[in-house]
């Protein structure tokens, strides 16, 4: 065999396996309950964001989705026509779809709500969390919307009260 061709394919495989080690596994866990969503990367908890929920008449779906798109600046398509990105849009500055048609996690224009059961199913976020979310999340990783708050949710919820891990507090 070639040496040249040897080398060569030592040379990919050694950058495919240096790419494979770089890549991480992100997880997004939404908490409905306690309007929390919880970034984990690799396993490890990373940053816990305040959020608002779907109200009853309209809830948050439930189960297992992926990022399916990032959107920067998106235009929304309300019952009366589309509202361009602005002050006026209820999207805020980022939309990252879940793969759920019409539902994703996206920034508002009422920091209000967050913290309170206020949207039609979506997940909001205060501007400048949605804006840092999207900065770390890919197309395809995993997002779980949970009716029920989980034995691996308050443990990590009640770790990051003793641990310090950062976690945004109350509405912008």
């Amino acid at each position: 065999m070639d040496t040249r061709l040897v080398k060569a394919a030592a040379v990919l495989i050694g950058c495919a396996t240096a790419a494979f080690a770089e890549d991480h596994v992100r997880q997004i866990i939404i908490s409905i309950p306690d309007r929390k969503l919880l970034l984990l990367e690799d396993g490890e908890l990373k940053k816990i964001y305040p959020i608002a929920v779907g109200k009853p008449k309209t809830p948050s779906p439930v189960g297992s989705f992926q990022i399916a798109n990032r959107v920067v600046n998106p235009t929304w398509y309300g019952p009366q026509g589309p509202v361009r990105p602005g002050k006026a849009n209820p999207l805020g500055t980022r939309w990252m779809g879940i793969g759920y048609k019409g539902y994703g996690i996206h920034g508002t224009n009422a920091p209000s709500s967050i913290g309170k059961a206020a949207s039609h199913g979506c997940i909001r976020m205060r501007t400048k969390d949605a804006e840092e979310l999207f900065q770390q999340v890919a197309v395809g990783d995993e997002v779980q919307l949970l009716s029920e708050r989980t034995e691996l949710v308050a443990r990590l919820l009640v770790e990051t009260e003793t641990a310090g891990v950062e976690s945004t507090g109350g509405a912008q």
